[in-house]
């Protein structure tokens, strides 16, 4: 679509307004939002025939029982509303842009065997394969990435251009503060895309929690994105300049509104559940922008909510094995406060507050350098 009608602009001057990376986000954000709003309901009616329902932890907070039945696997709907949305308003000879799209769909589609695994047969893929699923497209990834992007420019002054590889790494709180980690870079962005993924899964627990905190980190990143496109943008706020990083805006506006159409129905009580298909998908869309636009140690600001919920489940396995004891009542730490007798809408809100604090520190690195 974005093609059809800016070709259409010497006709129509109003067509002018598609080459706007602001007006195709909007336009993406919105599109996505409308076709998760009229999936879902479909979906969800699809899944409760189709038998696809949750089933509940036996050793889960008490108050969890009552959500037994309730249809998963609804992340399906967000993969392809981000996929549909994606298609019609990016410019598509960006090869970074395939690149990004099909690493979402591929560990949406590694989420969606696991969720067919467990609905059908009571179990779930191995541990094992499944990182080592995500770990060897995580691989595939970077070394597509590695081979597109020859080099990129990072402003350092207003009158000073830097040139540094793909495989550096920007400290965000410091102007000049970039490390070329050559080929120790492939497992550093393994590590960022294969952790994103399953933090944001440990994190999809309770009713909205993990798709409103994810909203905020895509709405964060799409402020970077956009900013790192624009050549006199980043010179000013001295971040890494990326040619062609503006479209990474365009997909990741998909990504929000994608969301915001899945929350409409994933709002407590919930309607439906993502499932894995879902949270791997936008751990993996959030990961991989991350990567590109040289702001992954950032992540662990944005996403600051998923890595306490990551290093929860780490802390809780390595203290009952070396000691026997459980630092929480039952990790990830979203159940611990349940445990503690926090209704489940008040753990939500109160974690989504510190996803939008998070935020707010992220956007704030933008002037302290």
């Amino acid at each position: 679509m974005f093609y059809l009608l800016y070709l259409l602009k010497e006709d129509f001057i109003l067509f002018n307004v598609f080459k706007y990376i602001t007006f195709r986000s909007f336009g993406a954000g919105v599109t996505a939002f409308l076709i998760s709003i009229i999936l879902g309901k479909a979906f969800i009616s699809f899944l409760s025939k189709k038998q696809f329902k949750e089933n509940i932890r036996p050793d889960g907070p008490p108050g969890h029982k009552s959500k037994a039945g309730t249809p998963t696997m609804g992340g399906a709907f967000i993969v392809i509303a981000i996929t549909i949305s994606a298609l019609l308003w990016v410019n598509l000879i960006s090869k970074t842009i395939w690149v990004v799209l099909l690493f979402t769909i591929s560990y949406g589609l590694i989420g969606f065997a696991d969720d067919w695994l467990k609905l059908y047969y009571r179990k779930g893929m191995r541990a094992k394969v499944k990182f080592l699923l995500q770990v060897g497209l995580g691989i595939l990834f970077i070394f597509l990435l590695l081979s597109e992007k020859k080099g990129f420019t990072m402003s350092i002054r207003v009158d000073q251009i830097a040139y540094y590889s793909f495989t550096s790494v920007v400290f965000p709180f410091f102007k000049k503060a970039v490390f070329n980690l050559g080929w120790l870079y492939i497992p550093f962005a393994i590590i960022v895309v294969v952790g994103a993924s399953n933090a944001v899964n440990l994190t999809d627990g309770l009713d909205g929690l993990a798709i409103g905190s994810i909203t905020v980190a895509v709405a964060t990143y799409i402020v970077f994105a956009y900013l790192s496109g624009h050549a006199e943008f980043s010179r000013y706020l001295q971040i890494p300049y990326i040619p062609g990083g503006g479209e990474l805006a365009v997909f990741l506006a998909a990504v929000g509104g994608a969301c915001l159409g899945f929350l409409w129905y994933n709002s407590h009580p919930a309607e439906v559940f993502m499932g894995d298909v879902g949270s791997l998908a936008l751990g993996a869309a959030i990961g991989s922008v991350a990567l590109i636009i040289k702001q992954e140690l950032l992540l662990i600001v944005v996403g600051g909510l998923f890595v306490m919920e990551a290093a929860s489940v780490i802390i809780q396995v390595v203290s009952f094995k070396l000691t026997g004891k459980r630092v929480f009542r039952m990790a990830p730490l979203h159940h611990h406060f349940e445990l503690n007798g926090w209704p489940e809408s008040k753990v939500v809100t109160r974690f989504w507050i510190i996803s939008l604090v998070l935020s707010l520190v992220a956007l704030s690195t933008l002037k302290l350098r």
